[in-house]
């Protein structure tokens, strides 16, 4: 009944809401003359999607997609939808594709094709930066907050019985870091690179303190429905290794991260 929710609330979503920071319209990206896909997207997962200073929807896979899209000649309509959403919207057919950070693996293989790996993450810990929580020992007894559908909830979940805490789910980054920074949770999962961008936020007071690099060390990639848009997933991954090739896929990833 949740799946069947999400896909639901998906496809009211896809016709209400639009990226580049909200409702009212679409936008595609410019040089592109060809077919126009519909690509869905989370709404807050920095550095590879969020909203800058100047309300302008940007991170490495915006970034990435629209320039893929201008390398294959072709056209985005984004829709920002939040990370469970977006893949309900591609698993429903109001999205032709998604590329919001999703973890390949072998469960979302069963419904999804994915494309090349273009980037690889690991999931960490972070804490309230005066907190006295050290590892994955101190947790016990306590709750942690996880955000749904993600990487940083299986391996909350998976370590959940070895180390005795509860977990609260949510569907935003940005409110799962408050959750912890105002005490209702004593700490969150998260992928490095966004968890490590936050951080540096004056308005986010966390610190990381714990990762599981060993255990949960997986690429992202492109996600297009299983057996459907097959023609897109190839322009996808012809265009990421065209920018691999010119050295703006480098440049992409350091504008967000700092390197390469």
């Amino acid at each position: 009944m949740k799946k069947l929710f999400a896909i639901l609330l998906a496809g009211m979503m896809v016709f209400s809401l639009a990226a580049c920071g909200g409702a009212g319209g679409t936008e595609e990206s410019t040089g592109a003359a060809g077919e126009s896909y519909v690509i869905a997207t989370d709404t807050a997962f920095a550095p590879f999607e969020f909203t800058d200073e100047n309300n302008e929807f940007v991170g490495i896979d915006i970034d990435l997609m629209n320039a893929i899209a201008e390398d294959q000649g072709f056209n985005v309509e984004w829709r920002s939808l939040g990370f469970d959403a977006a893949m309900a919207a591609v698993e429903s057919g109001q999205a032709d594709g998604c590329i919001a950070g999703a973890s390949i693996t072998d469960k979302r293989k069963e419904t999804y094709d994915f494309s090349e790996a273009y980037y690889d993450s690991y999931v960490c810990m972070a804490v309230k930066e005066d907190s006295d929580i050290k590892g994955f020992e101190d947790l016990k007894g306590k709750e942690v907050a996880a955000k749904t559908g993600t990487m940083g909830a299986e391996c909350a979940e998976a370590l959940k019985d070895q180390y005795g805490y509860e977990i609260k789910y949510f569907d935003q980054s940005d409110i799962m870091y408050q959750d912890v920074d105002t005490g209702n949770t004593v700490a969150c999962f998260e992928d490095q690179p966004v968890m490590a961008f936050n951080c540096q936020k004056p308005d986010v007071h966390l610190k990381i303190v714990a990762d599981r690099k060993e255990d949960y060390s997986t690429p992202y990639g492109f996600v297009v429905l299983k057996g459907q848009n097959q023609e897109l997933l190839e322009k996808f991954n012809a265009g990421l290794q065209s920018l691999k090739d010119s050295g703006k896929y480098d440049e992409i990833i350091a504008k967000y991260t700092g390197t390469n």
